[in-house]
């Protein structure tokens, strides 16, 4: 029997391994990655196959998967029958949007229910609005979809999400695109311990070692897409950030060594003979 989202969380304070399921799919890779920003859709391909991962996040409104007739489709090159297409809201400011949004995807994708859900609140920060995002989770919850929800790093947000009916709460380490890194691993932390849906980060990631360190903390999960498609090469970036988020979750299962302000002998000398 495949574990659920409760048992996932209960375990994640003991550090236990388990798979990441979304909406009743396992997943051997933690790392989603997006479509926006590359040079065309076969440099997309070639990142997807270096990150090992298993998901692509496009955005509805930027994205042709078939909406523009005569254009290329991003899935006559990235199949949705060996990976999962995640549609997002991408561009969305008004929770009616995102629902529409959301609506037109499932017709695309034959009834597709997956979504990532992103309201934003303004083009300069693209800050999450959390207000018309709750409306939306609210609304497509109600409809059928299976959302996944991308937010603030306000831990009373997260668990409101995941109350709503959220089948992954994904709060930002930093805004959009910045490469700021984790800003404030300590509302990530908070956000874990509370959680019983898979939490992913997504947003603000940069390079290999922020990957890691949101893994460390014990996320289940990263989804980036400027840190891989604006590097100088994204393929090999791509490639780094598997390692990365491979190398942080078997971190946090191995448990660090406590913080010690003084130092601590790394060949122990008591009881031996001088």
């Amino acid at each position: 029997m495949q574990p659920t989202a409760t048992s996932q969380a209960n375990d994640r304070t003991q550090a236990t391994d388990r798979p990441l399921v979304l909406a009743g799919k396992t997943y051997q890779s933690r790392l989603i990655i997006g479509s926006g920003k590359y040079r065309d859709f076969q440099q997309n391909l070639d990142a997807m196959v270096a990150s090992g991962a298993q998901m692509i996040t496009v955005a509805i409104r930027r994205v042709n998967l078939g909406q523009n007739k005569g254009e290329p489709n991003l899935l006559d090159v990235i199949s949705p029958e060996k990976y999962t297409i995640l549609p997002n809201t991408a561009g969305c400011y008004t929770a009616a949007d995102a629902v529409r949004t959301c609506r037109m995807a499932r017709e695309l994708l034959d009834g597709h229910k997956l979504v990532k859900l992103e309201v934003l609140g303004d083009q300069k920060t693209l800050y999450p609005n959390v207000t018309e995002t709750l409306v939306a989770a609210e609304q497509l919850v109600a409809d059928g979809f299976d959302v996944m929800v991308y937010t603030s790093d306000d831990p009373l947000i997260a668990k409101r999400l995941e109350e709503i009916g959220c089948i992954a709460v994904m709060p930002l380490g930093a805004p959009i695109g910045s490469g700021l890194g984790i800003r404030n691993p300590y509302n990530i932390r908070l956000i874990l311990e509370n959680a019983k849906v898979p939490i992913i980060v997504d947003a603000g990631v940069g390079t290999a070692s922020d990957a890691t360190i949101a893994m460390e903390l014990g996320c289940d999960g990263v989804l980036m897409n400027t840190a891989i498609a604006e590097a100088r090469d994204p393929v090999l970036m791509a490639s780094a950030m598997q390692k990365a988020v491979a190398s942080g979750r078997e971190a946090w299962l191995a448990g660090r060594m406590p913080r010690k302000l003084y130092a601590s002998a790394s060949s122990p000398i008591d009881g031996t003979f001088f």
